[in-house]
């Protein structure tokens, strides 16, 4: 089993003192050449004990016969995208953690995934919420890491290689080497402006590797989103919980919605530390001091062993305990959309 420890705190250069105020404008993205992230671990990676247990428990990170039966009972209601201009928020779930965003004008996919299969994984088993052919032209990208599952190469080939792109430090390389010309690399904590609306990268409790030898070489976190009216959504990316909402909300304060993961989660013992379970998603919503959580990370790849209705069921129920207005849980369908 893998062991819990003090969460790990982030270097002193990005640290500030408890009383600090939040930093002043974006900072200025650049290459980054570092050799591992491991330092910003929340807890360690799972050793040869753990990876022993979930060897001997076959098909533990799969839904049994009993729950798959409930595959055709996943909400899938695609539908044409909302209008929006330029004062319009309005987003789109096209399943786990894609969506279109429309913000400030632009219209922003968050973690692009659009094939039927990722490497290791079962087939989709919800159609995409969005045809591609749908799609408005795309005015930036936002990932989060480099996991497959949330950095699929087939649906970024699509993309014109002039689409600027937003990735975690030590990611841009994988991006330039396919021939992107608008490549925003940053560090936790920075920030870049585009058309407008300002894209700042922030903290999550997750790792990366895409191969055998990468572990923890690229960074991972989620954004913060602010248009010019000031509104701000979240985007958790892939993440468990802990400390880092408290800080997000700091620095970011008045965040009006929140894309939180609630899937992936069971068995606990393995996946506690980087996936959060619907009422850890919950909790940090409230630490963000985010007003609404629209829940994602579920319905789409069968990634891990809990039923597959289980995540909305739970999550409704514990925003529910929280005393959480029923309007401000934007519990959509794959291809269901919201405007705000």
């Amino acid at each position: 089993m893998t062991q819990q420890r003090d969460p790990v705190p982030a270097p002193a250069a990005l640290a500030p003192a408890p009383d600090a105020p939040p930093l002043p404008g974006p900072a200025a993205p650049g290459r980054h050449r570092r050799r591992s992230y491991r330092d910003r671990l929340t807890a360690p990676l799972p050793g040869v004990r753990a990876v022993t247990r979930l060897a001997r428990e076959a098909g533990a990170l799969r839904p049994g016969t009993e729950a798959r039966r409930d595959v055709p009972l996943l909400p899938c209601e695609p539908a044409p995208l909302p209008p929006a201009g330029p004062g319009v928020l309005a987003l789109t779930w096209a399943g786990h953690a894609s969506w279109v965003l429309r913000i400030g004008g632009l219209t922003v996919l968050t973690d692009p995934v659009w094939s039927h299969r990722i490497l290791g994984t079962p087939p989709r088993v919800t159609p995409v919420g969005v045809p591609w052919a749908s799609l408005p032209p795309v005015d930036a990208v936002v990932i989060s890491h480099n996991h497959y599952d949330h950095l699929d190469a087939p649906t970024l080939r699509r993309l014109p290689r002039t689409t600027p792109v937003l990735v975690p430090a030590g990611l841009g390389r994988w991006f330039r080497r396919r021939r992107f010309t608008r490549v925003h690399e940053l560090d936790w904590w920075q920030g870049r402006q585009i058309g407008g609306v300002t894209f700042d990268f922030v903290p999550a409790h997750h790792w990366s590797r895409r191969g055998l030898l990468d572990t923890c070489r690229t960074l991972w976190g989620g954004w913060v989103l602010t248009d010019p009216e000031g509104r701000k959504v979240h985007f958790a990316g892939d993440t468990g919980y802990g400390h880092w909402f408290t800080e997000i909300g700091r620095r970011h304060p008045g965040i009006d919605l929140t894309l939180m993961p609630i899937g992936a989660y069971a068995p606990r013992w393995w996946l506690r530390d980087v996936h959060c379970d619907p009422e850890e998603a919950v909790a940090a919503c409230a630490d963000l001091g985010a007003r609404r959580m629209a829940p994602m990370h579920w319905a789409t790849f069968l990634l891990s062993a809990e039923p597959v209705l289980e995540p909305l069921t739970r999550v409704r129920a514990a925003w529910a305990r929280a005393g959480r207005p029923r309007e401000d849980l934007w519990d959509l369908p794959v291809g269901g959309s919201r405007t705000l």
